[in-house]
């Protein structure tokens, strides 16, 4: 039977329902903690669940935590979330960017990760094999080594370039997916280098019809994203509510021309929401809520205004696109 891996456990994937693809709940970065950079910790419990909770009220059941272990996230904090809401949420083994690697291995970890000082030490010294042993424990044996099992498996790259450590997680990342049949995510750092990781996951025989590739409308570009749409892929558009880095009427067009061209099932939506400021029970942002509050209402008048039906879309994006997305493969 096909199923998806929550905190909660192994669901059929019609109990997902509506889903953010790609988010983070509770976390400190270990290399924005030695930076000082508070905005980036998400280290309240109580007010990540407030903000969960808004998205329940308006009708949303399920968050993928897109937060690897070199992110610094915390397992059980995230459990309690979602046993205290009823939030379906999907955890994620694997890693990040390699920039992040220069931090310290925070005391906790150092018996999951081994005697290192960094990450960057860490994933360097390690075997690809090993890298891959460590992603599918994750997945089968809990995050951490918590007991609570991961539902995706995760790499990423830096902007404009693949390090020789980020190859190396790929291909073990791309190696656990064959182990466990995992989904797999893709951080693509300013929605570059999705080609590229495409290339050498070719040469893994992956096929793409199982990965996601995240942060796509950081990059809003039509004809690089019907590139990535041709190989199968679902396309993550989880930059909403950040107008910082384009308006919404740009990721809309983006999203409306992948309709045009036949891709509506391989699209994603979310809000990667992974600063204080983004959330409105740390620092009066958006907060989760907005997406599916304000973005969605918009997104339907204007897909509606042209000629598409909007509800239809929406549906789509949010429950059956995600729904496929993170099955784990037969």
């Amino acid at each position: 039977m096909s199923f998806i891996r929550t905190f909660h456990g192994d669901i059929d994937p019609d109990e997902l329902g509506f889903t953010y693809s790609h988010e983070h709940i509770v976390c400190r970065p270990p290399y924005w903690v030695e930076k000082q950079v508070d905005d980036l910790l998400l280290d309240d419990k109580e007010k990540s669940q407030k903000d969960v909770m808004d998205f329940k009220k308006l009708g949303g059941q399920a968050i993928v935590d897109a937060t690897a272990i070199d992110y610094g996230r915390d397992v059980h904090a995230v459990k309690e979330i979602a046993n205290e809401t009823g939030i379906k949420i999907i955890g994620t083994a694997g890693f990040n960017k390699s920039f992040l690697w220069t931090a310290a291995i925070p005391e906790r970890l150092k018996k999951t990760t081994g005697n290192y000082d960094t990450f960057y030490e860490w994933i360097e010294d390690s075997s690809i094999n090993e890298l891959t042993d460590f992603v599918i424990k994750e997945i089968e044996e809990g995050l951490e080594g918590s007991g609570i099992p991961g539902g995706q498996v995760k790499f990423g790259t830096d902007y404009n370039r693949i390090t020789p450590l980020e190859e190396k997680t790929l291909r073990a990342v791309a190696r656990a997916h064959h182990e466990t049949k995992a989904p797999i995510h893709s951080h693509t750092e300013a929605g570059t280098m999705a080609l590229e990781q495409i290339e050498l996951l070719k040469s893994e025989d992956i096929n793409l019809e199982y990965m996601s590739f995240g942060h796509m409308d950081r990059n809003p570009d039509p004809f690089y994203h019907e590139k990535v749409a041709k190989t199968g892929a679902f396309l993550s558009f989880d930059g909403i509510s950040k107008i910082k880095y384009a308006p919404e009427s740009t990721r809309i067009h983006c999203i409306l021309e992948l309709v045009k061209k036949g891709f509506e099932d391989q699209i994603l939506v979310s809000g990667d929401t992974a600063r204080k400021s983004y959330y409105k029970h740390y620092d009066y942002g958006l907060g989760l809520e907005n997406i599916l509050g304000k973005w969605v209402p918009r997104f339907i008048e204007e897909a509606n205004q042209k000629g598409f039906d909007g509800e239809s879309l929406i549906e789509k994006f949010f429950i059956h696109n995600p729904k496929r997305c993170f099955t784990f493969k037969k």
